[in-house]
């Protein structure tokens, strides 16, 4: 049997992208892969509005909890996912890295909120559909 690829999801905050990345990846992917999300500076909770617009499509992310960016969360995911963290990530060979360029729905509406969510399930359908092939 083969390993599962294990993604790692990284924003700043870890309250907002990374975490609706997670979300998505998590429902999509089932038992198929291991998801972990962390931020470079992590907030005290999620983005309220950002649990809402996931439950607005039956995720439910309420009880996730930002966490602290660490070197071993890199070393054992398969794909390290940046949104925005930039030199604040580390770097190890053989990883596959991306960095998706989505606006921050930090202190944003609930409209904008949706179309940051809506990129990230449309990416994260693609890499999941990339890491299983």
């Amino acid at each position: 049997m083969t390993k599962k690829p294990t993604v790692l999801f990284v924003c700043v905050h870890n309250a907002g992208r990374s975490q609706m990345a997670a979300g998505f990846m998590r429902e999509l992917g089932g038992d198929r892969v291991e998801v972990l999300s962390a931020g470079s500076a992590p907030k005290d909770s999620i983005n309220p509005i950002a649990v809402e617009a996931m439950a607005e499509l039956g995720i439910d992310i309420a009880n996730q909890q930002p966490k602290v960016l660490t070197t071993e969360a890199v070393m054992e995911s398969d794909a390290v996912i940046t949104m925005g963290c930039g030199d604040a990530c580390p770097f190890f060979p053989g990883k596959r890295y991306e960095d998706w360029v989505l606006e921050d729905p930090a202190g944003q509406d609930i409209e904008f909120v949706r179309k940051v969510r809506d990129e990230i399930k449309s990416r994260v359908a693609s890499l999941l559909g990339e890491l299983l092939a």
